[in-house]
């Protein structure tokens, strides 16, 4: 009676050491093809190609860019809020019909004096938050830095 039950079972037997086998090739063939040629190119293409242009020039290495208006006792913008990456820097052109100063409310504080006709300007936020900047005469809050 054993050698008919052992004839019984070496088929199934057989079935399941093919079936492992293979699911044992599969998985010792998965991680070498995974790891340096799937990983890699999959992200490589999406990365280099439409990400990482776009991305590192506007957040990292690209400023912002805001022009003010001084008009006689009006400016523009009022209020406007503009978003920062943390150190990207705003560079403000003003065009002032008068001379005047402009105060940015980040720690430190920046003060920024213009003279009438058009001047350029630099901000570099380097904490997280929100920061006004404003003029005392006449007492107008110009742009809300949103720093992230």
């Amino acid at each position: 009676m054993s050698g008919r039950v052992l004839t019984r079972l070496a088929p199934v037997v057989l079935v399941l050491a093919a079936s492992l086998t293979a699911c044992g090739g599969d998985g010792d063939t998965d991680p070498p093809a995974t790891d340096p040629t799937s990983t890699s190119s999959p992200s490589d293409s999406p990365s280099d190609t439409p990400s990482d242009p776009a991305s590192e020039p506007t957040s990292a290495d690209d400023s912002v860019a805001v022009t003010v208006s001084r008009e006689g006792g009006s400016f523009t913008p009022n209020g406007e809020r503009v978003e920062l990456g943390i150190g990207q820097a705003l560079v403000l052109t003003i065009e002032a019909d008068e001379a005047g100063e402009i105060h940015v409310h980040s720690t430190p504080e920046q003060d920024i004096s213009y003279d009438a006709g058009t001047s350029e300007h630099e901000i570099v936020i380097d904490r997280p938050g929100v920061v006004e900047v404003e003029s005392h005469d006449p007492d107008v809050i110009l742009l809300q830095l949103e720093v992230r």
